[in-house]
């Protein structure tokens, strides 16, 4: 059987001209999978898979980017990605795409081993969490975002109702811009603080009892967590800007309440 010929010449399509003079923001490949190491307070490292997103600038002179170089350098990365090799390849990524700016986002479940409050049964509890990075004219920015479900109680149902009070699970969700490093835990501890009363993966009967009674002695509206919590990121010095957002699955509609707050620290 006759092997095909090798061209001599194929033609780079994606670096051809494109007359159309429109610049693309962000090109890249989003969802690919790749091994991270992450470390936690507590001295360990967790070894998790995140989802990658990778992007460049694309002039409008160019008609495509080169999307395999991206894959190519993820895998020059033998071993798992740790925080400390996010900047380095952002860098790559400008370098070998030649580009003036870049995006890298990896999302990925980051885990705390909880102590119940009464019996201290442990349990772990999952987080989504996403570093996110980018290169504009040659300046580093280092934005984090954390999703940390609690629980909220409303007030205006424990103030008219003769028993009891609706509550529902919440997503808060917190994106800042930082100027030094912060511990994801820290992150976490600020929101949790600021809810009615935190989750956890395990609660014997005690423990059940004690977390409900406390959301009832703190009900909290979606407005008063983003407020409360946007003002303890605003007396935090690492921080530059920030994001609260809070969604309240309402157990008593077929909807959910939702408040946001951003600001910026001077």
């Amino acid at each position: 059987m006759n092997q095909p010929s090798k061209p001599e010449f194929i033609e780079d399509v994606q670096s051809t001209e494109d007359k159309r003079h429109l610049d693309i923001d962000k090109v890249g490949i989003k969802d690919i999978r790749h091994p991270i190491i992450v470390k936690d307070k507590r001295g360990g490292e967790q070894h998790t898979i995140a989802n990658f997103n990778m992007y460049v600038h694309l002039p409008h002179n160019f008609k495509g980017t080169h999307m395999s170089r991206f894959v190519e350098i993820l895998n020059e990365n033998d071993r798992a990605i740790s925080v400390e090799s996010f900047e380095k390849i952002l860098r790559k990524m400008l370098a070998r795409l030649e580009s003036k700016a870049c995006d890298l986002e990896m999302t990925f479940p980051y885990f705390i081993n909880k102590s119940a409050p009464i019996s201290g049964v442990k349990s772990l509890l999952d987080y989504e969490v996403s570093f996110i990075g980018q290169i504009i004219d040659a300046k580093f920015i280092n934005t984090t975002k954390v999703v940390i479900p609690v629980t909220s109680l409303c007030p205006c149902s424990k103030k008219i109702s003769d028993y009891g009070a609706h509550n529902q699970r919440s997503h808060v969700t917190v994106t800042i811009v930082t100027n030094d490093f912060i511990w994801i835990e820290d992150i976490i501890d600020i929101v949790e603080k600021q809810a009615s009363s935190e989750l956890y993966g395990l609660l014997k009967r005690p423990d059940e009892k004690f977390v409900t009674e406390r959301a009832y002695d703190n009900p909290k509206f979606v407005e008063d967590m983003v407020r409360d919590i946007a003002k303890k990121l605003k007396e935090n010095k690492k921080i530059d800007s920030f994001i609260v957002e809070s969604e309240n699955f309402e157990s008593i509609h077929n909807h959910s309440a939702y408040a946001l707050i951003q600001g910026k620290n001077n």
